[in-house]
């Protein structure tokens, strides 16, 4: 089983930006599908971005396509989130996630390892 570090969350105008960060511990990190959810307050959490383990496919969810980024860094043992033009509704806790399923603008969890989250604020 792969453990999950995320990091990099915190406050920012609308507009801003920020990189979310996911290290992973595991040998098989590079073989899993990985991918990023959140969970605003009062609501579902919800998927947001989705990786292949060769980084050759992305899937986004509607509301940030254009606007964020999925990466990884596979000798790093890292899975990013670049996150432009962000949007009050933005704002949830980000969790990193894997492996995971993923098809059209969507990844769905199984058996997988969760990060233990990183708030992410934007202010209008």
């Amino acid at each position: 089983q792969v453990q999950l570090v995320e990091s990099g969350g915190g406050l920012v105008q609308a507009g801003g930006s920020l990189r979310l960060s996911c290290a992973a511990s595991g040998r098989t990190f590079s073989s899993y599908t990985m991918g990023w959810f959140r969970q605003a307050p009062g609501k579902e959490r919800e998927s947001v971005a989705g990786i292949s383990w060769s980084g050759d496919r992305t899937y986004y969810t509607d509301s940030v396509k254009g606007r964020f980024t999925i990466s990884r860094d596979n000798a790093k043992n890292t899975v990013y989130l670049q996150m432009n033009s962000l949007k009050p509704e933005d704002t949830a806790v980000y969790y990193c996630a894997g492996p995971l399923a993923c098809s059209g603008t969507r990844c769905y969890e199984g058996f997988s390892s969760w990060g233990q989250g990183t708030q992410v604020t934007v202010s209008s």
